[in-house]
């Protein structure tokens, strides 16, 4: 599949359909500006990378960024939209079963029966939210692994926040045997359980639903979005200059 460059990582040429009609394996993750920046210091989240199977533009600011690149890329695929596109595109398989992993106590049965109902049928078939810090407590992270294998499910949402969801994936994947799709979604779980909101749609057209959700969550969000994430502007224009270079390659 057609990549295009971004850093250090990366991202498929795919568009939301054609990625609807493709994923059947393998672990989703959906970079955005903040990955970008966490990739160029943290070698562990640069190694998930290197070993995910599917690589998908999540951000809209990418998407234009990508504009003044050879190759732009044809669309910004949001991962929390495109959870929803899928579940409704396998609404009528039945061989698809979805387990939704992560948001605070009780969000995840809510997002499972607001789902459920949706759909129209048992599409999801278990949620849990853990603890918090459970990624560190392997006693925890086992009985997790044993909830969703006695699931049944085939499709994993982890939804805990980035590095910790895509790492958690990761190094889990191969004791879930028979799951097929394991996907790193950030707050999805929260917007299908109603807890959070997405921005307007006019927000999420011009590129400005993260702005959305700082004036939303400004404690949480404002350094990550205004002091963190600039550094992504420097390191592009060394890209643009051909200048960047890997941290991580000798």
């Amino acid at each position: 599949m057609k990549t295009i460059n971004f850093l250090n990582t990366r991202i498929q040429v795919i568009t939301q359909k054609e990625l609807l009609k493709n994923l059947k394996k393998g672990v989703l993750i959906t970079p955005n500006v903040d990955h970008l920046v966490k990739l160029q210091k943290d070698k562990d989240f640069y190694d998930v990378y290197q070993k995910a199977e599917w690589v998908v533009c999540d951000s809209k600011i990418l998407y234009l960024m990508s504009k003044l690149l050879k190759d732009p890329l044809p669309e910004a695929i949001p991962g929390s939209s495109f959870f929803t596109a899928y579940y409704m595109y396998h609404k009528d398989d039945t061989d698809c079963k979805i387990f939704l992993l992560g948001a605070a106590e009780g969000i995840a049965e809510k997002a499972k029966r607001n789902i459920n109902e949706k759909v129209g049928r048992e599409i999801v078939v278990g949620a849990h939210s853990p603890s918090y810090g459970f990624e560190k407590k392997e006693a925890e992270c086992e009985e997790l692994i044993k909830i969703v294998n006695e699931s049944g499910a085939n499709v994993v949402l982890v939804g805990v926040g980035a590095p910790k969801q895509e790492k958690w994936i990761m190094k889990y994947r191969d004791k879930m045997p028979n799951v097929d799709v394991f996907m790193a979604l950030g707050a999805t779980i929260d917007f299908e359980a109603g807890t959070l909101k997405r921005a307007p749609m006019i927000w999420q057209k011009c590129g400005m639903e993260w702005l959305y959700r700082v004036i939303k969550e400004p404690k949480r969000l404002f350094k990550r979005y205004f002091v963190d994430d600039m550094q992504f502007f420097y390191y592009f224009t060394k890209q643009l200059l051909g200048i960047y270079k890997n941290p991580f390659e000798k």
